[in-house]
């Protein structure tokens, strides 16, 4: 905490040090395993956005495509999860023929 006059200035470390627990608390790994979840999801779903933009399409046309509701779609690219099958779906409605999952040290594994 920092004081300056009469306000205290408080990190975001401190924030969620005092809200959801420290780090290597069971607490706050779950929520930092949420967060990093989220953020996956969500450069998925933008990368989704972004070709389907690319190739001029809507987001009910991408949708007839992969055989799933506008909806569906404005979901997954607003950064809601997905699943693997649904994700090679789309990437292929895309014209994206294939994907890898990079497992670091035990190397990459096709998807599709």
């Amino acid at each position: 905490m920092k004081q300056v006059g009469n306000l205290k200035l408080y990190s975001l470390d401190e924030v969620k040090d005092e809200l959801i627990g420290k780090v290597g608390t069971p607490e706050r790994d779950e929520h930092e395993r949420k967060v990093s979840e989220a953020m996956h999801a969500y450069r998925i779903g933008a990368t989704i956005r972004e070709a389907r933009i690319e190739q001029n399409l809507t987001q009910e046309e991408l949708g007839k495509r992969v055989g799933v509701k506008k909806a569906q779609i404005s979901r997954i690219e607003r950064g809601y999860s997905i699943t693997i099958p649904t994700m090679s779906r789309i990437f292929k409605a895309l014209g994206i023929t294939t994907g890898t999952l990079d497992l670091g040290s035990l190397g990459k594994v096709a998807l599709w």
